[in-house]
């Protein structure tokens, strides 16, 4: 069965939602919709299928079985719960909103009328990344000492000049956490596990006319016991790819972007060399370091194959509203501790 979706929007990110769609197995573009008439017209004609000029009719649309939702970060909740009042299943651009309380009113919307509900982080679906997490569990790190991560972006203050509403409060929710680095706290937490507390600064020091910030610094103390750093910023020049160091008393892994920089255990295993060699080069774009349009489609195209595999199989979905939740709770706390100057325990 190949089921449609609807995108929500006609913006860079739903564009890319609908290439990673043409590429996957089990899905397909149904239809898109946004606000203006024209322009979901114009993004349906590039993409051969059905424009509505309103969330109304694209709900109404019978060959829509899911909504992929591509609207500004804090403009999700509103088509989330109308969707899921339709019967349609859900999956949301990161992130799934911007407050706790936005976030839970979705996950709870989405249980209510009995809808799958999934938020993309398509990092968790590269080999590397899924190559750490099965050595985590394994228990090949042995107790966790440090983990850690780096995202170190360029964007121009003309970035945050267009549309309106990046760098806003009340849409863009955060800075460079919310909106860049929050794929690899997602990674982080998926890691390493829970976050206990967190101190935290935050700042803007490359840029003008925003009101969230540009670079942040956090100190974290997972459940575990853990140390760990987040650093994010999109004010450095000329931007770096995202890395996450994860290091025990029995190994360390290096992820940057795609590609396994590091992979040293104290007992080594057969594949490990396979492992090393494999994931050396992954990465085959810019990963969105100075340029946000400079990403591949093919963690997106996973993402929506694994939606459409647990919807066939009446399984959940591997990322659901649940675990996309707990990347903007972190992110969260971390602005609490900046603007309160504490510590702060973060909520689950």
């Amino acid at each position: 069965m190949s089921y449609g979706i609807g995108i929500v929007g006609t913006g860079m990110i739903a564009r890319h939602h609908a290439r990673a769609i043409e590429k996957a197995k089990g899905v397909r573009v149904a239809a898109v919709a946004s606000r203006s008439e024209e322009r979901a017209q114009q993004l349906a004609g590039e993409l051969g299928c059905k424009g509505h000029g309103d969330l109304v009719s694209l709900l109404d649309d019978p060959e829509v079985q899911i909504v992929s939702i591509c609207t500004p970060s804090g403009a999700h909740l509103e088509p989330a719960l109308a969707a899921a009042e339709a019967g349609k299943h859900i999956i949301i651009e990161k992130p799934i909103e911007i407050t706790l309380d936005r976030c839970d009113q979705i996950i709870d919307a989405a249980g209510k009328h009995g809808v799958q509900l999934g938020g993309i982080f398509q990092s968790r679906f590269f080999g590397a990344a899924r190559a750490v997490k099965s050595a985590v569990d394994a228990g090949r790190f042995g107790e966790m000492v440090l983990a850690d991560a780096y995202v170190k972006l360029f964007r121009p203050q003309a970035y945050y000049d267009e549309g309106g509403w990046k760098g806003t409060a009340r849409y863009d929710g955060g800075g460079a956490l919310m909106n860049q680095s929050i794929h690899a706290v997602d990674l982080l937490l998926w890691f390493a596990g829970p976050v206990r507390s967190v101190q935290a600064y935050t700042d803007v020091r490359g840029h003008e006319r925003i009101e969230v910030e540009d670079t942040a610094v956090a100190a974290l103390r997972f459940e575990s016991g853990a140390m760990g750093v987040i650093e994010g910023s999109t004010a450095v020049f000329p931007g770096f790819l995202k890395r996450i160091e994860i290091s025990g008393t029995g190994g360390s892994a290096i992820l940057e972007e795609e590609d396994l920089k590091t992979w040293v255990f104290h007992d080594e295993r057969a594949d490990d060399d396979d492992i090393r060699s494999r994931f050396a080069a992954e990465t085959a774009t810019g990963g969105g370091a100075a340029d946000p349009g400079a990403i591949g489609t093919e963690g997106h195209r996973k993402q929506f194959e694994d939606f459409a595999n647990a919807l066939a199989s009446g399984q959940e979905v591997e990322l659901d509203g649940v675990e996309a939740r707990k990347a903007v709770a972190l992110i969260l706390a971390i602005y609490e501790s900046a603007n309160s100057g504490r510590e702060v325990k973060v909520s689950c």
